[in-house]
């Protein structure tokens, strides 16, 4: 009887952390939207999942083959950083691996797509955190002024991490319909403000939040794109930030670049990559294109180094992209998880390439 119990649990849990399909509300409004279309977004250019010529059958065939170092042989490094005693005056970025950082701002602490749980998928131990790199928990996190979540993939939003950091949230910012989730999940309608790409949300004190274009997907469930993906420009009073999401190259980021460039950092998401699907990814020679289109003075390589989700070597995404950064003549920012990148001295450090170590 107890197991029969577990196994229900677990699956009503299961069922939690799904999510929930945006209501009819949501949806009449969304279908008045241009980049909305037959019940789900659209990209501004197609974006087919693979790339012409391909299957998802050979694909999947092909992951059966023997890869070397798609996985750290020894614990990734990480720095511990006690980020409830920082420095009110203090302007940093603290990176906890994939796609998951801290900044703290012109005085505002946000945080950017936390997932703590050491998972990166709704079966657990299926997509497990490499190890080292699963360091930070919520309990480690302070009060956050703002969670901004790009979009709703497992990798992105993590049920057990963001319940868990509710009551030290003041507001989440995400894309159209991911707020439902959230909703479903209990928080406070108040507290969640959702927006489409191009819309600004003025937070007071110098502080803006526009949503931005990315070229991508999003889907806890089979139903993909019922909700929106999403990059975020945030304008501090002292600077300029691109926060980016999930996205293939294309035009977005010229246009984004015209907008609301030049940035002082963009935060590029650089890894979990395949030449089979390349539109929805970039490829690490793309980003360095991004970052000039973006008009971005500096860069920092995420969505590496915690979660094997792509048939690369674990350490290739930012030994190949600080290879043409510095070809490029193009300033990189590549920190150890949890070590503290001060806003203010961006161009002022050559960052060590902390992998090579483990290669």
């Amino acid at each position: 009887m107890a197991k029969f119990q577990n196994k229900n649990n677990n699956g009503m849990n299961l069922k939690k952390q799904m999510g929930q399909f945006p209501n009819e509300k949501r949806k009449i409004y969304f279908s008045t939207l241009p980049n909305y279309t037959n019940g789900k977004f659209q990209n501004i250019l197609p974006t087919p999942a693979l790339l012409e010529g391909e299957s998802m059958t050979k694909l999947l065939l092909q992951t059966l083959c023997k890869i070397e170092n798609v996985t750290p042989k020894s614990p990734i490094p990480f720095v511990t950083t006690d980020l409830k005693n920082l420095k009110p005056e203090d302007d940093v970025l603290v990176w906890f691996g994939h796609s998951s950082y801290f900044l703290q701002i012109d005085g505002k602490k946000i945080l950017v797509d936390p997932v703590f749980s050491g998972n990166a998928s709704p079966m657990p131990g299926s997509v497990k955190a490499f190890q080292g790199s699963d360091h930070y928990k919520p309990e480690d996190m302070p009060d956050i002024d703002y969670l901004l979540i790009s979009h709703d993939h497992w990798d992105h939003l993590d049920y057990s991490t963001v319940q868990t950091l509710k009551d030290k949230v003041g507001k989440v910012i995400c894309g159209l319909g991911t707020g439902q989730h959230f909703e479903y999940w209990g928080w406070e309608t108040e507290k969640v403000i959702e927006k489409n790409w191009w819309e600004s949300i003025d937070l007071a004190d110098g502080f803006t939040v526009t949503l931005t274009p990315a070229r991508h997907f999003s889907g806890r469930l089979l139903n993909r794109n019922i909700s929106l993906w999403t990059s975020f420009v945030l304008k501090t009073p002292s600077k300029k930030l691109f926060l980016g999401g999930d996205s293939g190259y294309g035009n977005h980021f010229t246009e984004i670049g015209e907008k609301y460039g030049p940035f002082d950092l963009a935060v590029m998401e650089c890894g979990q990559y395949n030449e089979k699907w390349p539109y929805i990814h970039s490829l690490p020679e793309q980003i360095i294109q991004e970052v000039q289109e973006l008009k971005a003075k500096n860069f920092i390589p995420v969505h590496n180094s915690k979660f094997k989700l792509a048939q690369h070597p674990w350490y290739e995404p930012l030994e190949l992209v600080s290879k043409y950064a510095e070809e490029n003549s193009i300033p990189v920012t590549h920190p150890i998880i949890g070590e503290k990148v001060n806003l203010n001295e961006l161009g002022a450090i050559t960052w060590k390439k902390w992998w090579e170590e483990l290669m």
